[in-house]
């Protein structure tokens, strides 16, 4: 097995387990823990909050000692920190292991990122990246089905199962992810350079800044969708889950695609503009679907924005990438990737509260403002990339002639 296959099998392993979870947890955590709706949210806030603050950390631990080595332990107490809420029954307890499957999972993604970029030659990251993202959506298709399972059974026995399978996942990605070759670890550090370099790098602090704004799509299909269909439309129920079908299909089937055409940062950075039309372009459509149509017509109007939402994560994902990698040095990769990947952090934080406020109490009119954001966001990646791209030592760029194209 390759070393790009071992990393998609990992990947997969652990993405069937976190699609269980993200079906099964608000019950689970209401109906087995024994927490009201409101400390699961205060709980999930503060985990996620301390997730941010630990990737950039977490991140600099797999480049002193080895985005493998670091991986692997990550994958490990992520696993123990789902198995824990087997356990748990306090809130005090809940937010302990909340904090600790976050932490884990922020800095797990950092490593891998600098695993993959270890492991691959420039050229071929973002699409061995986006293969990765298919195999994750597929997995959590499969992971989710499970969770469907334990939903219809209802039952605390459904839900221990489910969560014991997402824990046991992440044993199987460890020991898929001990099986890649290691990177090896920097253990000099240039004389008077910040041990934390990233936090002093402002341009590409602008850039994941940009990043966490349009991720905050995420919460769109999961979260705001379904209550607008549910409040302001006459669309059958049906449609919520068809939204979420529609979005893990199109990015198993056509993430890789997509990811062909950014080879360099002129083209990541067209890739995120596009990125932002598309959303636009997604949230125009959620709006009309509150005209009052026929129930038929509007499940067709709320699919079509689905596929658009779901085009331009593709795109977004693609650039992302890109800008990530081709502005981090190489031998910070863990770090940057750490800080960067902050991102989906802040958009579990913030997204839900923003999108909800303006969707559901503007109507119409918040999802064009929530488009426009998206769009403004996606034109302002270029001069920031520009920026960052000038300031970028030769020496430190892991491709430099992608940083010298923009640098003239």
């Amino acid at each position: 097995m390759t070393t790009s296959k071992r990393l998609a099998a990992a990947q997969l392993a652990n993405s069937v387990g976190d699609g269980a979870f993200i079906v099964t947890s608000a019950l689970f955590f209401t109906r087995v823990v024994g927490l009201s709706t409101a400390q699961v949210g205060v709980g999930l806030t503060i985990a996620w909050l301390v997730g941010f603050l630990t990737g950039v950390p977490l991140g600099h631990l797999a480049d002193r000692y080895g985005p493998r080595a670091v991986a692997i332990l990550l994958a490990l107490t992520t696993s123990l920190s789902v198995g824990s809420f087997l356990v748990v029954r306090s809130f005090p307890l809940f937010v302990v292991a909340a904090i600790a499957y976050a932490s884990s999972q922020t800095g797990l993604t950092a490593a891998r990122q600098a695993l993959l970029a270890g492991l691959v030659s420039p050229a071929e990251r973002t699409r061995i990246r986006a293969t990765l993202q298919a195999t994750a959506n597929g997995g959590l298709a499969v992971g989710a089905t499970l969770g469907g399972v334990a939903l219809k059974f209802d039952t605390t026995t459904a839900y221990l199962t489910v969560f014991a399978i997402d824990a046991v996942s992440f044993l199987v990605a460890a020991a898929l992810i001990h099986r890649v070759p290691p990177v090896a670890a920097v253990k000099v550090r240039v004389e008077g350079e910040p041990r934390l370099a990233v936090l002093r790098d402002r341009p590409y602090a602008v850039l994941a800044l940009l990043n966490a704004v349009m991720l905050m799509f995420m919460p769109l299909l999961s979260l705001v969708a379904p209550l607008w269909i549910v409040e302001r439309t006459n669309a059958p129920g049906w449609v919520v889950a068809s939204l979420l079908v529609i979005n893990t299909l199109g990015v198993t089937a056509f993430q890789v695609r997509i990811a062909r055409s950014v080879t360099n940062l002129k083209t990541a950075t067209r890739s995120v503009r596009i990125a932002g039309v598309a959303m636009l372009a997604a949230c125009a459509v959620f709006a009309l679907s509150a005209i009052g149509a026929p129930p038929a017509a509007t499940a067709v109007v709320l699919a079509a924005a689905a596929a658009l939402l779901t085009f331009g994560e593709m795109k977004l994902a693609s650039g992302a990438w890109e800008i990530s990698f081709g502005l981090a040095p190489a031998d910070q990769q863990g770090q940057y990737q750490g800080f960067f990947g902050t991102g989906p952090a802040i958009a579990r934080m913030l997204g839900p509260v923003l999108l909800t406020t303006l969707v559901l109490g503007w109507g119409p009119i918040g999802w064009i403002v929530v488009g426009a954001l998206f769009l403004g966001t996606s034109c302002a990646t270029g001069p920031a990339v520009r920026w960052a791209a000038r300031t970028r030592p030769a020496s430190k760029a892991v491709r430099p002639s992608s940083v010298e194209e923009y640098a003239a």
